[in-house]
This record gives structure tokens, C-alpha cells and sequence, in this order.
């Protein structure tokens, strides 16, 4: 099964100083059919105006990354974190029996851009956890959060892994799919066709009950794009 949810399907919400797109239903919006898959609930692909953010807020049981594409974040914590994140930089907050922090765009004069991605963990409570890593635009998938922390990557608490995958023009890659499991591709930069369905930057493919994925940079730029291997 290939489910394509195309960029401009998602939801949408505009602050002013916040716009935001929801691959899946958050906060104001809701639709049904889009209520998260497996583990994954939540990717908001946000854009934030120079000097604005999100002030101090709480979460609880939840597994949140954040991708900035664009610009920089400014983050603090309850835990005591004050991070700089570049473009390019992921972060893995588990929020395990409670955490509050802020986000704001680290610039007076440029847009931030940047991925929140949430992910249900498969236990609740414990100590909030604060991760952060660079892990570059190398060829080929590279894992990012495993339940393992498994080749570096950071420890996510849930049996599910995100990897980076990312393709220069021509390239493809095969990926290798369990029939048991489900997962997820979604588009960061690039056009890229996946199987034969054509996919353009912030489109979503929900995939399952599959052997094989063949993924392949369709465009003249090269392809950076999230999968997600979920139970």
C-alpha cells in the first residue's frame, strides 16, 4: 500500500507570526483520516517570522524532534538546556513525566523554518531527556533516532527509527520493507518518485504491507527526505 498525502492536502494554520502546515490533525485542525500512522503522530512544518517563537509550554509523554531547514532555533528548557540549533541539526526531546520549553528563532532579520515531528513513546513517565546531534548530508539513509542509539544515532523510546535519506540527482535507493511494520516518507527538499509515484517537498507517503521501496531523485537538485520505520 502507497498513500500518497500530498503538500498542499495538509493542514494549515497562519499566526501572523507562526505558519504552520500539519500533515496530521493538530491543534485547531482535525480530519479523521489523518490522525497520525502507528507511532507517528504529529509533523508540523513550521515557519516563524525574525525574533518571534513559541514561549514557554509544557508536554508530557511524548518523543519530539525538531529539523531545522532554514535559519536557526533558540531552545531552554526546564531541564536547564539553553541550545543553539543550525539548520540542518536535529534534536530529541523526550518529554517522559513532564518538560516545558520555548522555541524561538534565533534571528531579528530571517525566517526559521523547521520540522516538529512527534512520536507516542511505548513507555510513560521517567526522566525527561534532551538529545542533540549533526549528522551532515551523506549519501544514502543514515539512521537518526533508534530505540538503540544503534551507529550513533539518538535513543529514541519507542521501536521505531528515523533515518535521513538523501540522494543527489539520478540516484535511487532500495529500501528493504517488513510486511509486519509501517512507515513513512516525507519530502524535506527535492522531487523524488517512490515506486511510481511522483512526490514534490513536503509531501507524505504512508507505505505498508510492502517487500520493497525503491526511491529515486527525480529533479536537478538533490533529494533530503525523513523515513520513518514505525511498529
Amino acid at each position: 500500500m502507497l498513500n500518497i498525502r500530498t503538500a498542499e492536502s495538509r493542514g494549515k494554520a497562519n499566526f501572523g507570526w507562526l505558519d504552520s502546515k500539519h500533515s496530521f490533525s493538530f491543534g485547531s485542525y482535525y480530519h479523521p483520516d489523518h490522525m497520525g500512522w502507528s507511532s507517528l503522530r504529529v509533523i508540523n512544518d513550521d515557519r516563524v517570522t525574525p525574533g518571534a517563537g513559541f514561549d514557554t509550554h509544557g508536554h508530557k509523554d511524548m518523543e519530539i524532534i525538531s529539523l531545522v531547514t532554514q535559519g536557526a532555533m533558540e531552545h531552554r528548557d526546564s531541564m536547564g538546556h539553553i541550545q543553539h540549533l543550525p539548520t540542518g541539526e536535529f534534536q530529541l526531546m523526550s518529554a517522559g513525566r513532564g518538560v516545558t520549553h520555548s522555541e524561538y528563532n534565533a534571528s531579528k532579520s530571517d525566517p526559521l523554518k523547521f520540522l516538529q515531528i512527534w512520536i507516542e513513546p511505548n513507555e510513560t513517565g521517567g526522566e525527561p531527556g534532551y538529545q542533540q546531534k549533526a549528522f551532515g548530508r551523506t549519501n544514502g539513509l543514515t539512521p537518526i533516532a533508534t530505540q538503540d542509539g544503534r551507529d550513533s544515532s539518538l535513543r529514541i523510546r519507542q521501536d521505531a527509527q528515523l533515518s535521513q535519506l538523501v540522494l543527489q540527482p539520478g540516484q535511487n535507493e532500495s529500501l528493504v520493507l517488513d510486511r509486519s511494520r509501517r512507515y513513512y516518507l516525507h519530502l524535506v527538499e527535492g522531487e523524488a518518485l517512490a515506486g511510481d509515484i511522483p512526490l514534490r517537498s513536503g509531501d507524505g507517503l504512508r507505505v505498508a504491507a510492502l517487500d520493497e521501496l525503491k526511491v529515486s531523485s527525480a529533479g536537478d537538485e538533490p533529494l533530503w527526505a525523513l523515513w520513518f520505520d514505525l511498529p
